[in-house]
């Protein structure tokens, strides 16, 4: 893989849901909406000096949220860290970088 390319979509794996749970409050928190339903369901990563994880989540009926995930290298010790969203989306569309 390229450094700063994202890779291939895959099916999210408990560890993705994981990450998904963390910054779940974040992004209740900038969106003042609270999720009943969130899995996440697809993933892309991008590594640049850390990770970059990009996540679909159902959020229900048929409703997809996209965020963007920061994991830091291990040495930080940072917390994981939600640097975006896009709300309003299918299942069929896409995960890009944003």
């Amino acid at each position: 893989m390229i450094a700063g390319g994202l890779t291939e979509t895959t099916p999210a794996t408990p560890e993705i849901q994981e990450i998904a749970n963390t910054v779940k409050p974040q992004l209740e928190e900038k969106t003042n909406e609270t999720y009943e339903e969130f899995e996440a369901v697809e993933y892309k990563t991008q590594v640049v000096s850390g990770v970059n994880y990009y996540i679909k989540i159902r959020v229900g009926n048929d409703c997809y949220t996209h965020i963007k995930v920061f994991k830091s290298l291990p040495h930080q010790n940072q917390s994981l860290t939600l640097l975006g969203y896009q709300a309003d989306k299918s299942k069929d569309d896409e995960l890009m970088g944003f």
